[in-house]
C-alpha cells in the first residue's frame, strides 16, 4: 500500500511540471470575422471594396480573397 502511494505521489509531482501557462506576446487578440484587414490597406474586409488589392472590385471578382487578378 505504501508503495503505491508512494508512487501516486510522484506520478502526480511529475505531471504538475507539464502544466501549461499561456504567455502574453505583446500582442492585442485578432480582430473579429468579418473585420479583418487581409491586404493591410488599412480598411476592414467588411469595408473594404477590393480586399484582395488586385484592382477589380469585390463584387466583379469571381474570387475577391485571391490576390491574382482572374
Amino acid at each position: 500500500m505504501k508503495t503505491l502511494v508512494a508512487l501516486l505521489i510522484a506520478a502526480t509531482a511529475a505531471l504538475a511540471g507539464c502544466v501549461a501557462v499561456p504567455y502574453d506576446s505583446g500582442r492585442s487578440p485578432p480582430p473579429r470575422t468579418g473585420y479583418g484587414d487581409r491586404d493591410r490597406d488599412g480598411v476592414p474586409n467588411r469595408y473594404d471594396r477590393d480586399r484582395d488589392n488586385d484592382g477589380v472590385p469585390n463584387r466583379r471578382d469571381s474570387r475577391p480573397n485571391n490576390p491574382n487578378r482572374y
